[in-house]
């Protein structure tokens, strides 16, 4: 059976440099009936365990390390028997929240992992985190972009460890150079296309994040 993408929201905080905000989170599942990647692991055990339904959970893959992405990862991690893969870049991001539990394993820039007879290409997006990656799916026209790319801009660069002239430079590199057609699949709110995007670049830049 081919691959498929599931997805759900949930709905929690999101709390750095000491303010908290309300946030809803995507979740998103890659696999088929037997076996599936998660990819972010925020806020609602219950949610991802029912989207899950069963299968065989080969990673927790985390986009960035804010608290909203990963509050509950090692909850799932201890429910599905599955490793957590975040970029080592974001570790002292990841610390602010787990800091006596270090994730199982590393996520690097070109790393291929293989789910369903599906291949999901790691692609380092610096500039929301230092560690923020997104992950393409060529053979399915999706990239989940975490919060390095939303509809309408990229994602905030306002806080710590963020950068935004380093955002546009991912956003530009890895993800408008895709083909126009890719679904992108971002941490909050609606999907989008690298299409749609690619064409208010210019105007992200005059306006800043």
């Amino acid at each position: 059976m081919s691959a498929r993408i599931d997805h759900t929201t949930t709905s929690g905080t999101f709390s750095l440099d000491g303010q908290t905000f309300e946030v809803d989170n995507n979740v998103w599942v890659l696999g088929d009936d037997t076996e599936c990647v998660v990819i972010d692991a925020p806020h609602d055990l219950t949610a991802i365990t029912e989207l899950i339904a069963g299968r065989r959970v080969v990673a927790i893959l985390a986009t960035h390390a804010h608290d909203d992405h990963v509050t509950i990862a090692p909850e799932l991690a201890a429910a599905t028997d599955a490793p957590i893969l975040l970029h080592p870049a974001d570790l002292q991001v990841w610390e602010l929240t787990h800091p006596q539990r270090p994730p199982e394993g590393a996520l690097r820039e070109g790393q291929l992992i293989e789910i369903a007879a599906t291949h999901l290409r790691v692609l380092h997006t610096p500039g929301h985190s230092p560690g923020s990656c997104c992950f393409y799916v060529p053979e399915l026209g999706a990239v989940f972009s975490g919060d390095t790319l939303f509809r309408g801009g990229p994602g905030a660069t306002g806080r710590s460890f963020s950068d935004f002239e380093v955002v546009i430079e991912s956003i530009q590199e890895s993800l408008l150079t895709l083909p126009a057609h890719t679904a992108v699949h971002p941490g909050h709110g609606p999907s989008t296309t690298v299409g749609d995007e690619k064409p208010h670049l210019h105007a992200w830049i005059r306006r800043g994040y």
